[in-house]
């Protein structure tokens, strides 16, 4: 009698909005519950029942209800899905498709079925596909539904990492295609002949996209005369062609573990544009004077010209010889020799300059894979940077501060690579801990370039980088952008890059700029107000390929050593509520090391994110930039995780407190607040 009674259905309604309701975002966890996230300190359980409705990620508005005692959220109204597009893997039931979401939050497989192009029965089990959401339990649907639209490879592709990686961050898979002949185009802009300057590069073995090229001299006052020479894809690549639209679609070449994929086709990135030994090639150069105290001179000369390098050097076999004074794969010939002491020279002046007056970053190594032929790790290679590394480094950022004053002071624009120092809500409090750990500043202060560089040179004298790891959090983020402004992590007032036009599409803008300026004409393209949040995307999202293929690599090639018990030293750079994240210094790996691993009682242990310490029987046990080490406890490769575990024990401390040495109740709730 009461089915489809509307006076019932009418009660039930007005219930229902008496209900307290709460917006939020679904956190899902992999047990099944998760939460709803209504602000930074506010969130509400949702039982595994109610998470049947959702997916983590979505935006909802949740019915608040106490269910034994304890207010629980049932999601009820869709605000936003958190998953439409996604990667999984197909998983077959009853001859039936369905997909896994490849995401740690979301476990459970979606009933599939394939796009109209294409065909149920072509995919198979553990395929990886993309997929896209179509049905939602709160848009009316009985439960979740998804369409096939793509496959991206089979079940037993080596190479699946790194297809599986770029289609989730919708990144192309090849080079350009070529589809047209490059030939040098008739721009009346002078070359000059350098060709019989003894240039040289100096790069990996491996690097066929050789973009720069240096030679040097030094002058009777003991200064440097440096000259810089790049190459010049945009001899052959006019604006708004199909190539100059394709590499701006890309943004960047992406450097990937095993190979990369370049922004420019081969053809030009790997040859006509590669300063390769004994090659003439166009390209664009500066001539950049350098005072023996590493000061650069105001009058450097932009100019187009046809060079040569005269020889192909690595850094290891450049930094052997100039460390030890030999190298056993490689001897130098005197012209060479002379060359790669000069530019020596010039590093030496430009790093003490630098270490003064703006800003050097701690040398951190650089981990490479040795891929085998089915593409697993063979080894893990730790690079250190070197000399050489320093002596192209620091050529490179001369040339970019010099072409950043010229495009400036010509123009007033180009594309700025910049940086603000610290974020401005987070100003005041940097100010305090500084203050509080003996550097005097204030705020006036660390909001200009002069007083951002000195705090960050003293930060690189301190014993620990706990102090520098704090502080990074709040710091801004580096930008691309068209005005010209102040660099402040590297302690620079101008910098614009244009030393990797084959790799950048932004240097290549710049060379336009460069070449307008060289030739006294309005240049032939300006940068329009899209380009920089453009680059700015494109560079996140290699970034994050190049990390998510990382992490896949090193949970293959970390099983053994979790079986092992390998002991490993690690480095604190990140502490949240739930743990510390430390990067394992032997192979540049990222572990998770969970609060409940450290101590298995959590009323002994508090984490505490913001002072970046952990805490245990209230005494400090770790902090951000110590030195640890760690055993793998596990290595999951389906969610790319890898866990770790502390070598030190924590026993319970057992003491006595008199009462009379106990604090007041008061006394006792302020260091609880502070813990």
């Amino acid at each position: 009698m009461f089915q489809n009674n509307p006076l019932l259905a009418q009660l039930k309604e007005q219930i229902r909005e008496n209900i307290p309701k709460k917006e939020g975002t679904v956190k899902g966890t992999e047990k099944g519950f998760g939460f709803l996230e209504v602000d930074d300190k506010t969130s509400f359980f949702i039982p595994p029942p109610y998470m049947k409705k959702v997916m983590h990620g979505d935006r909802v508005v949740a019915l608040i209800r106490t269910e034994k005692e304890r207010e629980v959220a049932e999601p009820d109204e869709l605000v936003e899905a958190g998953t439409e597009r996604f990667i999984g893997r197909v998983k077959m039931f009853r001859d039936r498709l369905n997909v896994v979401p490849d995401h740690p939050q979301l476990k459970d497989s979606i009933k599939a079925r394939a796009a109209k192009a294409l065909k149920d029965e072509s995919f198979g089990e553990g395929d990886w596909v993309v997929a896209k959401l179509t049905r939602h339990p709160l848009k009316g649907d009985n439960s979740f539904f998804c369409e096939i639209t793509r496959l991206i490879a089979k079940a037993d592709d080596h190479l699946a990492p790194w297809w599986v990686t770029l289609s989730r961050n919708d990144l192309p898979q090849k080079e350009p295609e070529s589809t047209e002949s490059f030939d040098m185009a008739e721009d009346g802009l002078h070359r000059e002949d350098l060709t019989s300057l003894p240039f040289v590069t100096i790069d990996s073995p491996s690097t066929k996209d050789m973009d720069d090229a240096l030679h040097a001299v030094q002058n009777a006052d003991g200064s440097f005369t440096l000259t810089v020479a790049i190459a010049d894809p945009t001899s052959y690549i006019s604006v708004d062609s199909a190539m100059d639209k394709e590499a701006r679609k890309r943004g960047f070449t992406i450097y990937l573990p095993g190979f990369n994929i370049p922004m420019l086709p081969r053809e030009l990135s790997d040859d006509l544009c590669s300063l390769t030994e004994g090659d003439k090639r166009p390209a664009l150069c500066a001539e950049i004077k350098i005072a023996a105290d590493g000061t650069i001179s105001e009058d450097t000369r932009f100019f187009a010209a046809w060079i040569t390098s005269h020889a192909r050097l690595n850094y290891n076999d450049v930094s052997d010889w100039i460390e030890t004074g030999s190298c056993e794969n490689w001897t130098p010939d005197d012209v060479t020799s002379e060359q790669v002491k000069l530019l020596h020279g010039v590093a030496k002046a430009r790093i003490q300059w630098r270490e003064t007056h703006a800003v050097m970053f701690p040398d951190r190594p650089d981990y490479s894979f040795k891929l085998d032929e089915n593409n697993d790790v063979a080894a893990i290679v730790v690079e250190p940077r070197r000399i050489a590394n320093r002596i192209v480094e620091e050529s490179m950022i001369t040339a970019n501060i010099c072409a950043g004053r010229a495009l400036r002071n010509h123009f007033g624009f180009g594309v700025y690579n910049t940086h603000a120092g610290f974020q401005p809500e987070k100003l005041a409090d940097a100010v305090t801990l500084v203050n509080e750990n003996g550097f005097d500043t204030d705020a006036e202060n660390l909001q200009t370039l002069e007083g951002f560089s000195a705090l960050r040179r003293w930060l690189n004298d301190q014993e620990t980088s706990y102090l520098d790891n704090r502080l990074r959090k709040s710091q801004a983020f580096s930008e691309i952008q068209t005005e010209p402004a102040a660099h402040f992590a590297m302690g620079l007032d101008v910098y614009a890059t244009w030393t990797s036009p084959i790799r950048k599409y932004g240097d290549m803008i710049n060379h336009r700029l460069l070449k307008g300026m060289i030739m006294a004409k309005e240049p032939v393209q300006t940068p329009d107000a899209e380009i920089g949040p453009e680059l700015i995307i494109h560079r996140k999202n290699h970034r994050i390929a190049e990390r998510d293929i990382a992490d896949w690599l090193y949970s293959r090639y970390l099983q053994a050593d979790k079986k092992a018990k390998t002991v490993f030293n690690g480095e604190i750079f990140d502490i949240t509520r739930a743990g510390m994240r430390v990067r394992v210094l032997e192979n540049g790996a990222m572990a998770f090391v969970p609060a409940p691993l450290i101590v298995d009682n959590k009323e002994r242990i508090v984490a505490n994110g913001e002072n970046g310490t952990i805490s245990i029987d209230g005494n400090v046990e770790f902090r951000l930039g110590d030195k640890i080490q760690l055993t793998l406890h596990d290595v999951v490769e389906a969610t790319r995780s890898i866990v770790g575990k502390p070598t030190r024990e924590f026993a319970v401390v057992a003491e006595k407190v008199e009462a009379e040495e106990k604090p007041e109740p008061s006394q006792a709730m302020t260091l609880n607040r502070h813990v």
